[in-house]
Formats: structure tokens, C-alpha cells, sequence
């Protein structure tokens, strides 16, 4: 633990993470079924079996011809085969024309391409050798009969939609969509649309973190904002608890006058707060905490503190109320391009824009003024984690990026 005035104890990310899932032991979600047209980025139930084969037959991987191997053999540029052409069951000596995933015809076991053939009139002359099986897909070649063609806790891309519907299935079971209760405090908030008086701030961190919700696909339900009253901010987590799986706060969680958030949760039930102060940077003021079996995130007004809070604990627990074992974000090693001070004892998340130069990649350090900073957010397309036991990063030392934007 690494001490901090004003906190008790900070703690490790990776054990307050622990000490979180320990003590809540999440459990993935009830399923539903839907119809495959409206699956796209949703969680996989259980393993998706398939019914048939596919291809359902033997099929043409080419437009050409469908042949006997054996016509073939020993056929060149300068000693071509000639077949004679047949609308039916494919002969010794015969061909059929045949494109692309068309079944094969009884008799054939090959397929010549077209470029490698020549028609006269009723018959074409064939200038290359295929071996039996040579441009065909075979019968469940693709996915076989009982087995398992997606499995359990993949989140349904526009292929995996495909598969199902070339193998027949209309509709798929999917997990339930997490509901994450959204609140922000402090008397300094207002509405979007409504214009703020002098030492009033527009509330942002409601629509930032809905909006990473949903790009996990949990559904977030809007708490508003609370002002700094202790029976409001109480009023609203019950609210939430009510009506959603998990619940996230933002502002009022520091150690001082007027953070009362962690104090109305721990009036509100038990455990409540488990974790209050991480070791990270930025998000150091970030609590977790555990009411009705529910777990309460408790992050950092500042909106980038906010974002990277979620990140390092919302996001792997709404992952495992999927059902999703792992979904890390891209990563590239890049070198980052000037030195770089630290806080010894933290974790630091350090924004960063990735570019290509020469073949390499560069990480380049955003420039930041503080945790509520949000340009550096949108100047940056990725973070890199500099480890508690270090002071810094050199320039042209290598780095794992995490990157959460493109190039």
C-alpha cells in the first residue's frame, strides 16, 4: 500500500480490481434471444452449434469446369486435353460448365478454371493438370455438422452474423444487456443546453462514460446530476440500485468537505465502500464499493480521471456480466519520442498519439495540465501504462500502447 496524506492507504489498482471481484463475485448475466438482424456487438449466451453442413454440398470454388482429375493428367500448353462439353452426370472424356458455388455434378471430383481452358464449339481443350479435389469445397469443409460454429462470448461481429445466417439461424441467445445507473454530483453542474452562471460548469461526464457503456454494450439509465447534499446524492444511488445492475457516481469523492458520496453509500448498506484512494494517476481519488450485491464505482469528477477510472475498473466488470473472459484493446509497441517524469508509487496512464514514421511507430506524450483536461483525450488515439516502481520514461524507450483510436 502506498500511503498519500489525506487518504488512509492508497491501494494497487490490480488489488483493489481483486478486492472488488473477490467480494462481489459478478456473475454473468441472464440471456435472451433476439433475432439476428439486431445482434451486431452483442454477447454470445452459449455456444452457437451448427445444424448442417456448410457448404451443405460439395461446391465450385472457381467459374470453369467440372472435370475427372484423371482427364487432366498429363495436359499442357503444348499437349492440351480435349473434353467433350455435357449439360449432365460428368463422364470419362466429358466437362461441365460450372461458376462459382455451384454444386459439383455427379461424376466430377475436379474443377478447372476457365483460364486454363479453351472452347471449340462442343468441346474445350484443358492445358493444365488439377489433382482430384482441385478447386472444390467440400461438403462441411467450412463448419461441420454438431460443431460448435461460435462460441459462448463472442460479441457478434458482421462475420460471425454471416455464419449464422449461411447456417440457417434466425435467432441467437445473447446476454442480457448490463444497466449502469449513471449520477453526477456537485453544486457547479449544470445541464446541457442550459447556460451556466459564473463558477458553473457544463456536466459532460454523464454523456462520456453513457457513451463507453454503450460501445461495451451495457445500457446506462440517467441519474441527472445530484447537487451536494447528502439525502439527494443518497436518493439517487437508491434509485439506481433499484433499477440497474451497477451504478457509477462522479464528483464528490475525495477526502474533503463537500465529498459525500462515499459517505451516503455507507449510510445506505454494507459492505459499501471497500476501496476509497487508488494508486493511479490520474483517478487517485477513484472508490469501489459493493451495495444490494451490486457494485457502486465511485470516480473522479474530472472528466479524463472519469474515463480512465472506468476503464481500469468499470469496463473489466461490466465485461464479466457479459460473459466475456477477455477483451484487451489493441496494443503496438511504439518509442515514445521525449522523456517522460512520473509519480513513483502510481500507475500512471499516460496519453499519448501513436504515428508511423519509416516503417516504425512513435508514441508522443500529450501535453497535460490536469485530470479534467478532455483535448487530451481527443488528441491522443491510445495510453500507456507506466508501472508503480517507476520515476519516468526515456526518450526512445520502447512502450506498449494501448490505443482506443485509430492511427
Amino acid at each position: 500500500m502506498t500511503r498519500l496524506k489525506g487518504f488512509e492507504k492508497l491501494t494497487n489498482i490490480d488489488e483493489a480490481l481483486s478486492t472488488l471481484v473477490k467480494k462481489l463475485k459478478p456473475e454473468r448475466l441472464k440471456s435472451e434471444q433476439i433475432p439476428i438482424h439486431t445482434a451486431s456487438g452483442r454477447i454470445t449466451a452459449e455456444d452457437v452449434q451448427a445444424k448442417n453442413d456448410l457448404p451443405p454440398f460439395d461446391r465450385s470454388a472457381v467459374d470453369g469446369y467440372a472435370v475427372k482429375a484423371q482427364d487432366t493428367f498429363g495436359a499442357s500448353q503444348f499437349n492440351p486435353k480435349t473434353l467433350k462439353l455435357t449439360e449432365n452426370e460428368v463422364r470419362e472424356g466429358e466437362a461441365r460448365q460450372i461458376w462459382t458455388g455451384t454444386p459439383l455434378p455427379r461424376g466430377a471430383d475436379a474443377v478447372i478454371m476457365l483460364e486454363y481452358t479453351k472452347r471449340i464449339e462442343d468441346k474445350i481443350e484443358v492445358v493444365i493438370t488439377v489433382t482430384p479435389g482441385g478447386n472444390v469445397s467440400r461438403k462441411g469443409e467450412d463448419v461441420q455438422r454438431g460443431e460448435v460454429a461460435i462460441k459462448a462470448g463472442t460479441r457478434l461481429k458482421p462475420h460471425h452474423l454471416g455464419l449464422l445466417a449461411a447456417l440457417g439461424t434466425t435467432h441467437v441467445n445473447v446476454v442480457k444487456k448490463p444497466k449502469v445507473a449513471i449520477l453526477s454530483t456537485g453544486n457547479e453542474l449544470v445541464e446541457l443546453g442550459h447556460k451556466p452562471k459564473p463558477n458553473q460548469i457544463v456536466e459532460t461526464n454523464r454523456l462520456i462514460l453513457s457513451s463507453m457503456c454503450q460501445g461495451l454494450g451495457a445500457e446506462p439509465l440517467d441519474l441527472g446530476i445530484a447537487k451536494d447534499d447528502l439525502k439527494e446524492i443518497s436518493a439517487k444511488i437508491r434509485e439506481g440500485l433499484e433499477q440497474a445492475d451497477v451504478v457509477i457516481t462522479t464528483g464528490g469523492t475525495s477526502v474533503g468537505y463537500p465529498d459525500l458520496v462515499p459517505m451516503a453509500i455507507n449510510q445506505i448498506g454494507t459492505p459499501g465502500v471497500i476501496v476509497h484512494g487508488v494508486a493511479m494517476r490520474p483517478g487517485m481519488p477513484t472508490a469501489l464499493a459493493i451495495l444490494q450485491g451490486k457494485p457502486v464505482f465511485i470516480l473522479s469528477g474530472n472528466p479524463v480521471a472519469a474515463m480512465i477510472g472506468f476503464e481500469a475498473f468499470a469496463r473489466p466488470l461490466l465485461l464479466k456480466l457479459l460473459g466475456v473472459e477477455r477483451e484487451p484493446r489493441p496494443t503496438l509497441k511504439a518509442r515514445v519520442t521525449r522523456r517522460v517524469a512520473s509519480a513513483l508509487g502510481r500507475r500512471v496512464f499516460l496519453r499519448v498519439r501513436v504515428f508511423e514514421r519509416n516503417g516504425e511507430f512513435f508514441a508522443e506524450p500529450v501535453r497535460i495540465k490536469g485530470a479534467g483536461v478532455l483535448s487530451t483525450m481527443t488528441k491522443a488515439n491510445g495510453y500507456v501504462k507506466i508501472p508503480e516502481n517507476r520515476e519516468g520514461l526515456e526518450e526512445g524507450e520502447s512502450v506498449i500502447v494501448h490505443l482506443f483510436d485509430k492511427i
